[in-house]
C-alpha cells in the first residue's frame, strides 16, 4: 500500500506541473487538508536533489498563502467554525493554541511553523485571536521555512543510500506511522 503510495508521489514529481502541485498541497495542509506538506515534500527533493532549496521555498510559499485563508476563517467565523474543530478533533488543539497565543504570541506560531503540530489550527487559532498581521507573516515564513528548509536538507544530505533503505521496509514505516498517529490521537482525546 504505503510502496505504491510512494510510487505515485515520486511519478507526480517528476512532472513539469509539479511545483504547483506542492504548492496547492502545501497551501491545503494549512488550511483544512490533513496530510503534512513533507508527505510530497520528501520524495519532490528525491526525484530533484539539485532543487531541495527551490522546492523548501515553494512549500514554504504555499503554506503562506494557506495560512493567509486560515487567518481571515478564525478571525471572521470562529464560531461557524468550532462545531468543525470539535468534530475533526482538533478542538484541543485550538484550546491549547489559544492558550498559547495568549501567552507568547509570535513564539507560538513560530513554533508551531516549525514542529509537526497541526498548523491549521494555528493559522485559524491566530485570526480568532486577533493576531497583528506583520508577526503573523513572519513567524510563519520562519516556521515554516526552517520547517520545510530542514526537511529538504536532510532528504537531500541523506541521498540514494537513504531512498534504498526507505524503500526497503517503506510498508513497515508507513504501518508505523499510521500507529503512532492513532496512539497520539487516543492518548490527546483522553488528556
Amino acid at each position: 500500500m504505503f510502496r505504491k503510495l510512494y510510487d505515485w508521489t515520486m511519478q507526480l514529481s517528476r512532472k513539469p506541473r509539479a511545483p504547483w502541485y506542492l504548492f496547492g498541497f502545501s497551501a491545503a495542509e494549512s488550511v483544512f487538508f490533513p496530510v503534512p506538506t513533507d508527505v510530497m515534500l520528501a520524495p519532490m527533493v528525491m526525484a530533484q536533489r539539485a532543487q531541495w532549496l527551490r522546492l523548501a521555498v515553494i512549500a514554504t510559499a504555499g503554506s503562506i498563502v494557506g495560512a493567509a485563508i486560515g487567518y481571515p476563517l478564525g478571525y471572521f467565523s470562529i464560531e461557524a467554525l468550532t462545531p468543525l474543530l470539535q468534530d475533526w478533533g482538533y478542538w484541543h488543539a485550538f484550546e491549547t493554541a489559544q492558550e498559547w497565543f495568549a501567552n507568547y504570541g509570535f513564539w507560538a506560531l513560530f513554533i508551531a511553523g516549525f514542529t509537526p503540530i497541526p498548523f491549521k489550527v494555528f493559522t485559524i487559532a491566530a485570526g480568532a485571536a486577533a493576531m497583528p498581521l506583520l508577526p503573523f507573516f513572519v513567524a510563519c515564513f520562519f516556521g515554516r521555512m526552517a520547517r520545510f528548509g530542514l526537511v529538504a536538507g536532510l532528504v537531500k544530505l541523506a541521498g540514494p543510500t537513504f531512498e534504498a533503505r526507505a524503500l526497503r521496509y517503506i510498508d513497515a514505516i508507513g504501518w508505523a506511522m499510521l500507529a503512532l498517529i492513532a496512539v497520539a490521537v487516543a492518548v490527546w482525546k483522553l488528556a
